[in-house]
């Protein structure tokens, strides 16, 4: 069965081409061309995946992506109008797993979205928890605890720590975080794993040292206490 995209963009024709390239790699897609309308399309048809533009008539992108979020457990890609720092990293803060910046390459649109649609087939590979210390990663329940408290972790940062647990004790490079969430070679440039280690950090408060560093040149451990 094809798996079903919705497409969330007001430039009909980027948003024809757009479909007709993800048509001819074999997946659904359905089109809407407003923010609102958008959203009631995530909310009603729980895609599998969805595109969002930044900038849309009725209600932004980002808005968007936060009033879905807490109700829709789909992939989000926020599509931003320029390489804008601050539109990335915000759609990320909001819960969106990936971005890409305009104008779009095909290429690099075909390989974001079967990435981002790979991570929960990945994930289910390995249905046993991973604890490290009072730290427990539940790849089922796609939720990490800290002394049996819930850690508050968006997707795509579930998605690192899930990463860094399962090889727990090594130094994961910024290279393999890349091919493995994102489907893409690192380019030396994007900061958004360094965003996610930052948020988790947060999450894990005061111990975040002692469980996260950042090997310098290397890439980043997540410690496996004895």
């Amino acid at each position: 069965m094809a798996e079903r995209i919705l497409l969330v963009e007001d430039d009909e024709r980027l948003a024809r081409l757009i479909a007709e390239l993800l048509h001819s790699n074999g997946y659904e897609v359905q089109i809407a061309s407003r923010g609102d309308t958008g959203l009631e399309q995530i909310l009603q048809g729980s895609p599998d995946l969805v595109l969002l533009d930044v900038n849309l008539p009725g209600m932004d992108g980002f808005s968007v992506c936060r009033r879905v979020r807490s109700q829709y457990s789909g992939r989000i890609i926020m599509v931003t109008a320029r390489g804008d720092d601050v539109d990335e990293v915000v759609g990320l803060e909001l819960g969106a797993d990936d971005y890409l910046a305009k104008p779009v390459n095909p290429r690099v649109l075909l390989a974001r979205v079967a990435a981002v649609l790979r991570r929960p087939v990945r994930q289910a590979r390995s249905s046993e928890k991973v604890r490290i210390g009072e730290m427990t990663v539940d790849p089922l329940r796609r939720e990490a605890r800290l002394d049996g408290k819930r850690l508050e972790l968006r997707s795509a940062e579930f998605d690192l720590l899930w990463l860094l647990a399962r090889r727990a004790g090594e130094v994961v490079s910024r290279q393999e975080i890349f091919r493995e969430l994102r489907g893409l070679d690192y380019d030396g440039l994007d900061r958004s794993i360094d965003l996610r280690i930052s948020r988790i950090r947060k999450a894990l408060g005061h111990r975040a040292g002692r469980y996260i560093q950042t090997v310098r040149g290397r890439g980043y451990l997540l410690v496996r206490e004895g």
